[in-house]
């Protein structure tokens, strides 16, 4: 398979399916933030975290690639249908964040981001996550698999947090917290 075909230089790519869209497309758009948020969850993977962690976040980077074949599919044309996310996945993330939340001192304050670079990765990752969860919401598909994929890239924007305050408390970090009437 070539990397290059030429088939793009007009502007114009193809979904899944053939369908021809413009790149600027909300549907290339949201892919293509699922792609990036994809990469920083790799750049977070490869820190310098426990083993626990970097094996959730390769399955997380498997289940946005799941995630970006429903949104460049085109199925009224396309011969393959992805079958996408399923609510067992947003469950494994709950499930995950529980697990952690459970060993976290409860929050009562917003939390500047920041701490290592390594939490400062996992925050980006979740500002992005967020982002793409607006884009992905902005196409409105009308299929379940899109409608689970709003609702996991939600959830997971949660675990991104709740993954930073455990990554805090793993490198003993203090966390600088924000209260709305104190300048300091």
């Amino acid at each position: 398979m070539k990397i290059y075909t030429g088939t793009g230089d007009q502007g114009e790519t193809s979904l899944a399916g053939g369908a021809r869209v413009p790149k600027y497309h909300v549907r290339i758009e949201a892919y293509g933030s699922v792609d990036e948020l994809n990469s920083y969850i790799g750049l977070l993977r490869v820190q310098k975290i426990n083993d626990s962690d970097k094996d959730f976040l390769e399955w997380v980077q498997k289940c946005l690639m799941t995630g970006a074949s429903v949104l460049a599919s085109d199925y009224q044309n396309s011969k393959v249908i992805v079958t996408g996310l399923e609510v067992k996945d947003i469950k494994k993330i709950e499930d995950k964040i529980d697990a952690m939340d459970k060993n976290l001192k409860t929050l009562s304050s917003f939390i500047i981001p920041g701490g290592n670079t390594v939490i400062s990765y996992c925050h980006i990752a979740r500002s992005v996550c967020r982002r793409v969860e607006r884009k992905v919401l902005a196409i409105n598909i009308p299929r379940k698999q899109s409608k689970i994929f709003a609702r996991y890239l939600n959830r997971l924007s949660d675990y991104l947090f709740v993954l930073s305050r455990k990554l805090t408390d793993d490198f003993r970090i203090k966390e600088i917290h924000w209260y709305p009437d104190k300048k300091k």
